[in-house]
């Protein structure tokens, strides 16, 4: 029995060369939901460390906690008299104003007041009476709790 081998391969085609697919069209979506994932883990972990505020040395004083579920807007005095509205600075006639517009005329908003240990009593009382005669009631004075309450 003679073997007849041939080198044109022209009889024989493999089982894949005949079962070939058209290549495919879509885009796998899968890696990029999981990078977008993980970046926005990353961006909800930093967040909150971002926001620094304007520094104050806050006196202490022995108290609760503030509640509340809304954003307040925090008015700082520093040690110079410089007034902050959130990280601006502002004048003390600009305070009023410029309160109504961030807080879109609602006279409900938390506002916090910041004083530094260094600033007078008067300058604190001042900046608070602009702010309740801008019409803001909801007012309150941060202070940081004394170390041995702390631990």
């Amino acid at each position: 029995m003679a073997v007849q081998f041939s080198t044109s391969g022209g009889g024989y085609r493999s089982a894949r060369a005949r079962r070939r697919r058209p290549p495919m069209s879509e885009i796998n979506v899968t890696p990029m939901v999981d990078v977008m994932l993980v970046l926005l883990i990353v961006f909800m972990i930093a967040a909150p460390l971002l926001t620094v505020g304007v520094e104050v040395d806050l006196p202490d004083a022995n108290v609760g906690e503030i509640s509340g579920t809304d954003e307040p807007i925090e008015v700082s005095i520093q040690a110079d008299g410089s007034i902050y509205l959130q990280e601006t600075v502002v004048q003390i006639h600009e305070l009023g104003p410029r309160l109504v517009a961030i807080s879109q005329n609602n006279p409900d908003v938390r506002i916090f007041v910041r004083g530094d240990r260094g600033v007078a009593y008067g300058e604190v009382m001042a900046v608070m009476g602009a702010l309740n005669e801008a019409g803001f009631n909801h007012l309150a004075l941060e202070a940081e709790r004394p170390r041995e309450a702390v631990e």
